[in-house]
């Protein structure tokens, strides 16, 4: 299975690890994507968050019956997007179709990637925010809660939406907003946000 190949896109700028927990931590839907074996594939999660500050850990729950995990499993390595309103529908797409009976599925989708340097994993062109992520093996947590543990070893942002450590969608177009799943392919969308000091809002 591939996806179309592009460029880095502009706006993409890396995050320290010290800030990389805060692309997870308002609990947004996430894109988990893995290659091993010159496969790749990518599928959603609503089930993922931030684990650790530093190093920054995730925690992603992959079901038995995917192939991402087996990808993941294989490689030791995968990624965590943070995809946008733009891409709302390829990201259900990609959560619903199964590469086991969709082959074709990353292409049917639209998916574009872009390769980070030194990093195996696919990103995925439309996403806010990007994790690469080395598997830390918890076979117990695997198989019997399908709870897989990563450390994030680089991370990256659109710099329209998360710059100096904290996200900006007030100030970027509505299409750049995160996506936060309910079930039957309805989403929330990242809302205004509030700002609370210590005597209230």
């Amino acid at each position: 299975m591939t996806a179309t190949t592009i460029p880095t896109p502009e706006h993409v700028q890396p995050v320290p690890l010290d800030k990389a927990y805060r692309l997870l931590n308002h609990g947004p839907t996430v894109l988990v994507s893995a290659a091993h074996a010159g496969e790749i594939n990518v599928m959603s999660a609503a089930w993922a968050c931030a684990l650790d500050f530093l190093p920054p850990k995730v925690t992603v729950v992959l079901d038995k019956a995917t192939r991402t995990r087996a990808l993941v499993e294989g490689s030791g390595v995968f990624a965590l997007g943070v995809p946008s309103v733009g891409i709302a529908a390829l990201t259900l797409g990609v959560g619903t179709d199964s590469a086991a009976s969709v082959p074709d599925k990353l292409a049917r989708h639209g998916v574009r990637c872009f390769s980070a340097e030194g990093h195996a994993p696919p990103l995925v062109e439309g996403c806010v925010a990007w994790l690469m992520c080395r598997l830390l093996p918890e076979l117990r947590n695997q198989h019997t809660y399908d709870l897989f543990i990563g450390e994030v070893v680089a991370a990256w942002a659109d710099e329209r939406v998360f710059r100096a450590g904290r996200w900006h969608f007030d100030e970027a177009p509505d299409h750049l907003r995160s996506l936060h799943y309910v079930a039957g392919g309805q989403f929330y969308v990242t809302g205004a946000s509030l700002q609370v000091g210590r005597d209230g809002p």
